[in-house]
């Protein structure tokens, strides 16, 4: 019996969609380059093709060896690091003249000398040998921890002309991320080498810390990235709904005001609040799925994905790419299959060989890093 020519069709449309599912699902290389690690928060890429990983909990300075997986802790003051909740050993940033200069940045909880507490960004300088971490001193202090370590942001990132952006939480207080003259909820840009307040932020020429202030009404800032353009962009923590991924611009307010008390039925942009609150580029709606670190894929090998934000997603457990048109706006996401598997996914960097290092978020001593290249 001779098949009927929309049978032929429909058969042969079905073999086209299997084939190109087959080579999406083929478009990536997956690599794991290092096992073991424990709520690992951030990685970054020293001159010398070395990795640094923070690792939160265990408030460890890791190097890894890319090549063969091989690990050792840097001598580092981990004591002095306030670990609780979602605070601990944070964001991490690499010096631009690390070369020369032999500097990094991080973000973490800290313990003072009277037995105190905050959060804070300290540079550090490494030996030589990549054994040791110097404290060079703290750039920036007073960043607000709350008393469960929740919403500690906490995401670094130096920005093309070389100035450092902190990335805040709001420590779940109502009243801070309205409040420019607090550093929580907050967008920093300061000078990496002095930590003084980058002289273009919008109050700059004020009293106290509303000089650091570059942009505020934040939720929790877990993402920060630039794109080729120039542009600045932050994932942030909603709710129980809306995430977000906004478009940073100096002195905006983008909204978040779960006071009085802190109530988290309050959107994550409140248009009622008195002056311009500023919409998020993409949100996720109902149920969130928990973006964290972020940045932008270069090089046309990517294909589609080449431009694209690839955000890590902790309770969606996927590494999401999203296309932004010229003007900023949204035009898809997607999160390939090939992608997912290896649970919550904590950081998202750019490597300088085009790939993406990615950490995982699970926790138990089961996390691994994983380097992505297209295929």
């Amino acid at each position: 019996m001779r098949a009927r020519p929309a049978v032929l069709l429909v058969l042969a449309l079905v073999a086209t969609l299997l084939a190109a599912t087959q080579a999406r699902a083929a478009a990536f290389r997956v690599e794991v380059v290092a096992t073991g690690l424990d709520h690992p928060w951030e990685v970054a890429v020293l001159p010398s093709g070395d990795l640094l990983v923070t690792q939160r909990d265990r408030s460890r300075l890791t190097l890894v060896d890319p090549g063969s997986g091989a690990k050792r802790d840097l001598a580092f003051p981990s004591a002095q690091v306030w670990n609780r909740g979602e605070t601990g050993l944070l964001g991490l940033a690499v010096d631009p003249a690390f070369a020369t200069n032999r500097r990094i940045y991080t973000c973490s909880g800290w313990r003072a000398d009277d037995g105190s507490h905050d959060i804070r960004v300290n540079a550090w300088t490494l030996d030589a040998a990549l054994t040791t971490a110097t404290l060079a001193g703290p750039l920036v202090t007073g960043l607000p921890p709350s008393r469960t370590g929740q919403h500690g942001g906490c995401r670094l990132l130096v920005a093309a002309d070389g100035s450092l952006l902190v990335g805040t939480g709001d420590a779940k207080r109502s009243r801070l991320p309205q409040r420019r003259g607090s550093l929580g909820g907050k967008v920093l840009r300061l000078d990496r080498l002095t930590g003084a307040p980058d002289p273009r932020n919008p109050w700059a020429d004020r009293s106290g810390k509303r000089r650091y202030v570059l942009t505020f009404g934040h939720r929790n800032v877990q993402g920060l990235a630039q794109r080729t353009d120039g542009t600045l962009w932050s994932v942030e923590h909603g709710t129980d709904r809306d995430d977000e991924i906004n478009l940073l611009h100096p002195g905006r307010n983008y909204g978040w005001n779960p006071g009085p008390g802190y109530d988290e039925s309050r959107p994550m942009t409140d248009h009622r609040l008195p002056g311009r609150q500023y919409t998020a580029r993409w949100r996720s709606g109902f149920p969130t799925i928990a973006p964290s670190g972020a940045a932008f894929v270069t090089g046309p090998a990517w294909g589609r994905f080449d431009g694209c934000l690839a955000v890590a997603v902790l309770k969606g457990r996927r590494l999401m790419f999203v296309r932004l048109d010229d003007r900023g706006r949204v035009r898809w996401t997607r999160a390939p299959r090939a992608l997912r598997g290896h649970g919550r996914l904590r950081d998202v960097t750019a490597a300088p060989d085009g790939s993406l290092l990615v950490t995982t978020d699970n926790g138990g001593g089961r996390d691994v890093v994983v380097r992505v290249r297209p295929a």
